[in-house]
C-alpha cells in the first residue's frame, strides 16, 4: 500500500508540473497607376531594414519630376542627419504604359549603374541637373556613357554596369515595387508601415519633418 501510494504521489505531482508548464500558441495565420502629383490614397507596407540596428527609409523618384528634383537637396540634409539611425534606399519609378515609360526605364537603368558602381552619392543631384535644368538625354547607353566619362567615371566599368545582369534584374522589377507598394505620387518615401509625399506632408519642403515623424514613431 505504501509503493501505491508512492507512486500516486509521484504521479500527481507529474500531472501538477505539466499543468504548469507555458502551452504553446498557434500563429494567426491590383494597384492603381501612379501619377506624378497625385494623392497617396493607400496605407504604407512595412519595410524591411537594410540594417539591423538602424530603420530603412524608402524614395521612389523619377529624374524627369520636378518635385523630385526639388526635393533631391532636403532629402540628402535629411539623410545626412539620420546617418546613425537611418538607412536610405531609392527605387527608380516607371509606370507601366504612361507616356514616359521608356524614358523611365533608361533613367532606371542609368540610377542602378552609377548605384553598382558606388557612385549614387556623388552624382544623384548633378543627374537631376543634366536631365532637368540642361534637358540632356541619359535615357541611351551612348548618351549616359558620354555624360559618365564627363563625371569622371571608367567608360569601360560603367558599360559593363549598365549590361550587367543584376542591373537588368533591378530594371524589370521596378515597375513591380511601384505596384508592390502602392505608390501614386512621386516622391514618396517609405519609413517602416508609414509614407510621406508632396501631397501628404502639404508640399515638398515639409516631407523631411513629416520623415522625422515616422523614424520617431517606428
Amino acid at each position: 500500500m505504501k509503493l501505491l501510494r508512492t507512486a500516486t504521489a509521484l504521479l500527481a505531482a507529474t500531472a501538477a508540473t505539466a499543468a504548469m508548464a507555458p502551452g504553446a500558441t498557434a500563429a494567426a495565420a491590383a494597384p492603381d497607376t501612379p501619377r506624378e502629383g497625385a494623392h497617396a490614397l493607400h496605407p504604407g507596407h512595412p519595410q524591411r531594414t537594410a540594417a539591423a540596428e538602424r530603420q530603412e527609409a524608402v524614395e521612389f523618384f523619377w529624374y524627369g519630376c520636378k518635385h523630385c528634383a526639388q526635393f533631391e537637396q532636403p532629402l540628402e540634409r535629411w539623410a545626412d542627419r539620420h546617418r546613425d539611425d537611418v538607412v536610405l534606399r531609392r527605387v527608380p519609378a516607371v509606370w507601366p504604359g504612361g507616356p514616359d515609360e521608356q524614358r523611365q526605364l533608361g533613367h532606371a537603368r542609368l540610377y542602378y549603374t552609377l548605384e553598382r558602381l558606388g557612385a549614387v552619392d556623388r552624382l544623384q543631384a548633378e543627374v537631376f541637373r543634366a536631365v532637368r535644368e540642361r534637358h540632356e538625354d541619359l535615357t541611351t547607353e551612348s548618351g549616359a556613357a558620354a555624360w559618365a566619362l564627363a563625371q569622371g567615371l571608367d567608360p569601360a566599368a560603367f558599360r559593363a554596369a549598365w549590361h550587367s545582369p543584376e542591373v537588368d534584374r533591378l530594371v524589370a522589377d521596378a515597375p513591380g515595387q511601384m505596384a508592390r507598394n502602392r505608390i501614386t505620387e512621386i516622391p514618396t518615401v517609405l519609413v517602416g508601415s508609414g509614407r510621406t509625399s508632396p501631397t501628404g506632408a502639404g508640399g515638398v519642403e515639409r516631407m523631411p519633418d513629416a520623415m522625422d515623424t515616422l523614424v520617431e514613431h517606428h
